[in-house]
């Protein structure tokens, strides 16, 4: 199974774009270790639609384009579930033990995400009630991936 992070935007060159990457390269180290067969970065421009509306369901459209029929979709949305990185883990576990291609971390634009795709997601999680910058939440995501990775693998990065 393999671990995608497929977000709405370019991350320019940066302190922030460096973060994702450090997490992204010690998570694909990982990976082997328990079962995954790689974690990538899939990236859209953001829609130029005039209407909010007709921007998120453009970028709805191309995200799915990304990602492989048969993967777990898992909304990023400050309206969803809250989960420990136990919990987290445990969910990216469960779903490679399933035999699913893909386990999709999914992350909207400037807009958020549209309804239609989060009401097909799997699981909506939060990293809390907050609005986060899309480039905090993709450092968030990248590094939640690699712990999880860890958790799973018994790596003593994750000191709970």
């Amino acid at each position: 199974m393999k671990l995608i992070l497929a977000a709405v935007g370019r991350l320019k060159a940066g302190p922030e774009r460096d973060l994702v990457a450090r997490y992204e390269q010690r998570a694909r180290a990982a990976c082997r270790a328990i079962g995954l067969t790689g974690f990538e970065m899939r990236e859209i421009e953001e829609s130029r639609a005039r209407r909010a509306e007709d921007r998120k369901a453009e970028e709805a459209r191309a995200l799915l384009a990304l990602l492989p029929a048969n993967a777990r979709l898992v909304a990023l949305d400050e309206r969803g579930k809250a989960m420990g990185s136990e919990a987290f883990a445990a969910d990216l576990g469960k779903t490679r033990d399933s035999g699913a291609g893909a386990y999709a971390l999914l992350i909207g634009g400037p807009d958020g995400l549209d309804e239609s795709l989060r009401a097909r997601a799997d699981l909506a999680l939060a990293f809390g009630a907050m609005t986060w910058p899309h480039q905090i939440v993709r450092i968030l995501a990248a590094e939640q991936a690699y712990r999880a990775i860890t958790i799973l693998a018994g790596h003593p990065y994750h000191r709970a």
